[in-house]
């Protein structure tokens, strides 16, 4: 091995990079740190490595065009020796990846790591879940199969609801007003340069930051954090008990990496890639746009939220985490780190898991309409046909063809998703009811498109029927007003 001694001392010579990794690698950590409680974040970072590897082996086939997404992961899954391997390794390799940097999240929150003098480590943390979901999340819409693009629907109409620049950033997203080749072109465009280039810079400054500050002592309880006194007191523990990183402490970091990759190829191999699973058509619109499994939970709430308290939700609650989240070290960057002197850390993170795994298993269970019982063969109830205008009767067929009642009831039997339809036309008027069936609104999505004007007149026609008996429809107040206006007298030509 002399000739590649020689090359590595020629190359050192001329770069100067042996001592700066040298005292990087040997840089000593506390002993008790060396612990299977601090692997996650090597872990991440070798799961993050795979992901570039895997995704730049992948870039040679795929094609970011509305036309040849879809074939283009065919040929990987049928055509190309072990494609459909290396579209799984990828697939997994992402969810498991959310899974360590959620898990590295939560063991530094509960051992107190975000404290002076590492706050600006945890902030840099939280950005980094931030964009590994984004990663998540435009990866899923790449696939560009049915679920991808009514799930990209719906994060549009979330991002739509923004006041004064919703509209903005949905053409922004989306590259227009709608969902197409351009869509694609610009998730490509983040999921491959932006985000990953984002995710390069951060976790450099989080190493850097690791090296520089150290990494976080074992939380013993009753060891206050002060501002003071902080950091000379880390520089005593190093003094007295400690051990360099490699090859001490760097084992363990090695083995859980090797397990967590292991796990990956495994999961790959038994359950193959995610999808595609159809042929994106905008005009098929019942289907059930369920989500990869990190975002089942979001699902699964926006299905069971009442209607009125959606946006709210949306528009609020995450600014509100997010927020929470980066001015923790600020608020609480002093006093106790370990967890069995926090009670209220553990308990708030137990309410955040127990939460977000309730709505995992709900979202499992549970379809975008929490109840779905009614289909497009159920017939319109007797009672809302009897007595009904040939027009009227037209407007139930397409009622019962478009699948109505998949959200909405009639006669107590239907979804659950939208209000009941028994007495609408007493709180819509005709052009209201228009104009909901046309653009939407709420939960409802816009039927413009999928509707002929005549279907909807006929449409409109029977849902202005369904009132209770001896209760007048609703009408537009002016237009009574003016209906009830005595004539003007005819004015005398001259």
């Amino acid at each position: 091995m002399t000739w590649l001694r020689n090359i590595a001392n020629w190359l050192d010579s001329r770069l100067g990079l042996w001592a700066p990794v040298r005292d990087m690698a040997t840089h000593r950590v506390p002993r008790r740190s060396a612990s299977f409680f601090y692997v996650f974040g090597s872990a991440a970072f070798v799961l993050f490595i795979l992901q570039i590897v895997t995704g730049i082996l992948l870039a040679f086939v795929y094609v970011p065009t509305g036309a040849d997404a879809w074939n283009s992961l065919q040929a990987l899954n049928h055509g190309v020796w072990l494609g459909w391997f290396l579209r799984a390794i990828h697939g997994w390799g992402a969810d498991f990846m959310v899974a360590v940097v959620l898990l590295h999240l939560c063991q530094v929150f509960l051992f107190g790591a975000y404290k002076f003098p590492r706050e600006l480590n945890w902030v840099i943390g939280v950005c980094l879940l931030l964009l590994t979901l984004g990663m998540a999340f435009t990866g899923q819409v790449l696939r560009f199969d049915q679920d991808a693009y009514w799930g990209l629907g719906i994060g549009a109409s979330i991002v739509g609801r923004v006041p004064f620049v919703g509209a903005v950033l949905v053409h922004l997203l989306l590259g227009g007003p709608m969902i197409n080749g351009a869509t694609l072109s610009r998730f490509f465009t983040l999921h491959v340069f932006v985000i990953p280039a984002l995710l390069i810079g951060l976790v450099g400054l989080h190493l850097l930051l690791v090296l520089k500050l150290g990494i976080n002592e074992w939380p013993m309880p009753g060891r206050v954090v002060r501002r003071e006194t902080y950091l000379r007191e880390y520089e005593e523990e190093l003094r007295k008990d400690s051990i360099p990183f490699v090859p001490d402490a760097i084992w363990k970091d090695m083995v859980f990496a090797a397990a967590i990759v292991l796990a990956v190829m495994a999961c790959a191999a038994l359950f193959g890639p995610f999808g595609p699973r159809g042929i994106p058509d905008p005009t098929i619109i019942q289907t059930v746009p369920q989500p990869d499994f990190f975002f089942l939970w979001l699902y699964a709430l926006l299905a069971l939220l009442p209607p009125q308290m959606e946006t709210p939700v949306l528009l609020v609650a995450p600014i509100f985490v997010i927020g929470a989240f980066l001015l923790l070290p600020f608020v609480a960057g002093e006093g106790e780190k370990s967890w069995r002197r926090r009670p209220v850390a553990v308990l708030s993170m137990l309410l955040i898991a127990v939460s977000l795994a309730s709505l995992t298993s709900l979202a499992n269970r549970t379809p975008w309409s929490p109840v779905m019982d009614a289909w497009s063969g159920d017939p319109v109830p007797r009672p809302d046909l009897q007595g009904r205008s040939p027009l009227e009767l037209r407007g139930a067929l397409v009622f019962q063809d478009e699948q109505c009642r998949n959200c909405h009831s009639l006669g107590g039997v239907g979804g659950q998703r939208g209000p009941a339809l028994d007495a609408v036309a007493t709180t819509l008027t005709q052009d209201q009811l228009i104009r909901q069936v046309l653009q939407g609104g709420g939960n409802m999505p816009a039927y413009g498109k999928n509707l002929t004007p005549p279907e909807v007149t006929a449409l409109v026609a029977f849902l202005e029927t369904l009132h209770p008996v001896g209760e007048l429809p609703a009408r537009n107040a002016s237009q009574k007003e003016m209906e009830n206006a005595a004539p003007l007298p005819p004015q005398s030509v001259r």
